[in-house]
């Protein structure tokens, strides 16, 4: 898989521009890196559902439309494939770790009891839809700050117009995906607004790109600087034609997996010659390639987690206190996680950190 590459003469100074990428560890130390080349290849998902919606709109009369699910949450494969796996892949890195438990725990802490407080206790007061809302945007907010975030490396734009970039783009998807997983509680008047917001905002990053792309170099800049903005328009043109499920799996795809290029690049640096953790040795006697490891076990937990949590955790209440839980296991403790996830990936890759060590980058 292009994920990984093992070119070592790349980043030979460790060091991109002041608002680039900047290693904190010998890049000649590791043996794998991750690819931008690759990351940009991720994009290629977006004109395949476009060109999906086409064919489908003008040679099968929408039969494809029909047939997928009205919102990616009804599809158990599609809640085993995506969003939450790389949600457990990256809680499972980090606490599997006790030198990257060490060095955040007073973060972990402090963080885990905001969750309970605001999202446990304040769930007794605040309105269902309200911390729904929020959940949705700081959801949307981490997978396009992930991208941008990674784009700007090889962008290389001033911080105006990369927050100028980032914030169209998080708005306009924040208005994307509550039109895709509340229209069933709007009114068609509340749906059309939703849609219009989101179209103008769709407008203004276009606008805004055009403008922008002067600023940046050769090389991957331009294709990088405009796969951003074409993930938030055509998941607005998809949405807008009504294939709910096309316009979240565009942003879930290439999120997902560029995470997960992340996870496998550091878990083969540190682990794949004389692994100490023992997940890994255990994984080195089976002759399983670590870089499998994490993302066999993190599918695997999703999966029994989806399909059996619920059940299993109210079977235990049921037996001991005569009473259920509502999705403690699908709305509670994977909600947790994900919380915790938009939370640590905020700074556990950046310059300087424990994790950031065994990433390097090629392919610029």
């Amino acid at each position: 898989m292009a994920i990984i590459t093992n070119d070592n003469n790349n980043n030979k100074g460790g060091k991109m521009s002041a608002q680039g990428i900047t290693l904190s560890y010998s890049s000649s130390n590791l043996k794998l890196s991750v690819s931008f080349r690759f990351l940009l290849a991720l994009y290629a998902i977006v004109p395949l559902c476009v060109l999906a919606l086409w064919l489908d709109r003008f040679g099968f009369d929408h039969a494809l439309r029909d047939m997928l699910p009205s919102s990616p949450s009804h599809f158990l494969l599609f809640n085993v494939l995506f969003g939450t796996p790389h949600i457990i892949a990256s809680n499972l890195l980090l606490f599997g770790h006790a030198d990257y438990v060490g060095a955040y725990k007073n973060k972990l802490i402090g963080m885990t009891l905001f969750i309970i407080a605001f999202f446990g206790v304040g769930s007794l007061f605040i309105p269902y839809r309200v911390l729904y809302v929020i959940s949705a945007c700081w959801t949307v907010y981490h997978v396009l700050k992930q991208q941008h975030g990674i784009a700007k490396a090889v962008c290389r734009l001033p911080n105006w117009a990369f927050y100028s970039q980032l914030w169209l783009s998080v708005g306009a998807g924040i208005f994307i995906y509550l039109g895709v997983f509340l229209k069933n509680s709007l009114t068609p008047a509340q749906a059309g607004q939703i849609l219009q917001v989101a179209a103008i905002l769709t407008l203004l990053l276009l606008i805004n790109t055009c403008l922008c792309q002067k600023r940046v170099p050769g090389g991957l800049g331009v294709p990088f600087l405009w796969a951003n903005t074409l993930l938030v328009a055509c998941s607005w043109y998809v949405y807008s034609q009504h294939y709910y499920f096309l316009a979240i799996l565009m942003p879930r795809l290439v999120h997902d997996i560029t995470a997960y290029s992340f996870y496998v690049t550091h878990d083969v640096n540190r682990h794949g010659e004389k692994p100490t953790h023992k997940l890994y040795q255990l994984a080195s006697n089976w002759h399983v390639p670590v870089a499998l490891v994490l993302p066999m076990l993190s599918f695997l937990l999703t999966f029994l987690l989806q399909t059996y949590g619920d059940e299993l955790v109210n079977l235990i209440t049921r037996t001991l206190f005569a009473t259920e839980i509502y999705k403690a296991v699908t709305l509670g403790l994977v909600g947790y996680l994900a919380l915790m996830h938009y939370y640590t990936e905020a700074f556990v890759w950046s310059a300087g950190s424990p994790l950031r060590r065994f990433i390097r980058f090629s392919g610029f």
